[in-house]
């Protein structure tokens, strides 16, 4: 008798997800903690880690876990990478995720920027909440097109041992004069998360 493939087992009541989301490479280090609704696919998450770390969405992305890439289909990249991927608008969260589990997800495939993320704790709730939330976080996310984990920490040292020196002038002249890296707004990023949520920007989908 062949055997007959079994689906995924589905979660009897809603599940949330605690995750802490950190750059790789960078001192001090810039990260986030949030809990995320099981409902929500990989796509929705890329956009709850956008508005929580502090991105602006205008690059590439894809996500890593247990050895499969999770990416949003784009015929010309996939062309070049030639490399296996799943649908991300297909896979919910409560279908790979796990206490203990880590995995990446990569912004801007220029910059490279890693994010580890590891999955700290998961609740059943008696109810969704449908919008991702910030707990707590530390340091501001890197302007956009700032060379990466090099340039980025560059800056960084430079701003630490010579503040007035003419590179961090260059790099404030072009992110900011108001760029603070020390600096972590989590009510404005959980006011971010809302208004993602009120507008539909996000979704839970059914199991």
């Amino acid at each position: 008798m062949p055997r007959t493939r079994k689906s995924p087992i589905k979660p009897t009541a809603p599940v949330t997800y605690l995750l802490h989301v950190s750059l790789d490479g960078l001192e001090p280090p810039v990260w986030r903690r949030l809990w995320v609704d099981g409902g929500f696919t990989l796509n929705a998450l890329h956009h709850i880690l956008q508005a929580a770390m502090g991105w602006t969405d205008a690059h590439l992305h894809d996500f890593r876990i247990d050895g499969k890439r999770y990416a949003l289909p784009d015929p010309e990249w996939d062309d070049l990478r030639r490399e296996p991927q799943v649908d991300e608008r297909t896979v919910r969260l409560d279908a790979v995720l796990k206490v203990g589990l880590e995995f990446t997800y990569q912004y801007d495939f220029g910059d490279s920027w890693d994010h580890h993320i590891k999955v700290e704790r998961a609740n059943s709730v008696e109810q969704a909440y449908g919008a991702g939330v910030v707990v707590d976080g530390e340091n501001a996310c890197p302007p956009e097109d700032s060379g990466g984990i090099p340039g980025y920490q560059e800056f960084l040292d430079n701003l630490r041992e010579s503040p007035r020196c003419d590179e961090v002038k260059e790099f404030l002249a072009w992110a900011g004069t108001d760029f603070d890296p020390t600096r972590f707004d989590r009510q404005a990023a959980n006011a971010a998360l809302l208004r993602m949520a009120w507008n539909h920007w996000v979704a839970l989908e059914e199991a």
